[in-house]
């Protein structure tokens, strides 16, 4: 699998265009799959299942994409991984919610590689982690799904500014909040990150 790393702030438009040429090439036989890994200035998302009464303060850009899911957010110290697979070649039959999963599972294993125990929960897409009574977001998935073709993925919460998430209902889900990973463990970066998600990526999907 191609790994693209972006050392600077990408901005989203670009990125989504991107995708979609790509996306459009690999469904062509033009492009090969590949996965990006970028971080985006500060800004919201809305899927295709997002409440406008979930943008509570719109202090950053919002964009409108065609992903699933609701209200996100994405700004410096996140990890953002797109990733652009054709199903058809890594399933016996193109299976969009056993793509979900594999997408958590990759999460779950590299988190599990910092010490890090990282959870699905029924009805709530994402990673989340228990510490006691209380379940915090630490990572979120949205897919979109073209040809059989996939793109956007997940981001993981490695050093963000958490305050940044107050601006929305992160993923209409109001009852819980989010974390990042270096308010549970030491050392970590996103140079560390990317090393263990390249190397899990292999373990979940059929390269």
């Amino acid at each position: 699998m191609k790994f693209k790393e972006q050392s600077q702030l990408v901005d989203y438009e670009t990125a989504v265009a991107d995708m979609e040429r790509r996306v459009a090439g690999i469904h062509a036989g033009t492009d090969d799959e590949a996965v990006w890994l970028v971080e985006h200035p500060p800004l919201y998302t809305a899927g295709t299942s997002a409440n406008p009464k979930d943008l509570l303060n719109p202090r950053f850009p919002v964009f409108e994409t065609g992903r699933g899911g609701q209200y996100t957010y994405h700004g410096p110290g996140q990890r953002v991984a797109y990733v652009m697979l054709d199903l058809k070649k890594h399933q016996t039959e193109p299976d969009i919610r056993r793509y979900v999963w594999q997408l958590e599972e990759w999460v779950i294993r590299s988190l599990a590689d910092f010490g890090i125990v990282g959870e699905r929960r029924t009805g709530r897409v994402g990673i989340w982690v228990a510490d006691g009574q209380t379940e915090c977001k630490i990572a979120a998935i949205g897919v979109r799904v073209r040809h059989w073709v996939t793109y956007h993925g997940i981001s993981i919460n490695v050093d963000p500014d958490l305050s940044h998430f107050s601006g929305i209902v992160p993923c209409g889900i109001s009852e819980f909040g989010v974390t990042k990973m270096t308010d549970l463990v030491s050392g970590v970066t996103i140079k560390k990150v990317d090393s263990v998600l390249k190397a899990r990526f292999g373990d979940v999907f059929e390269t």
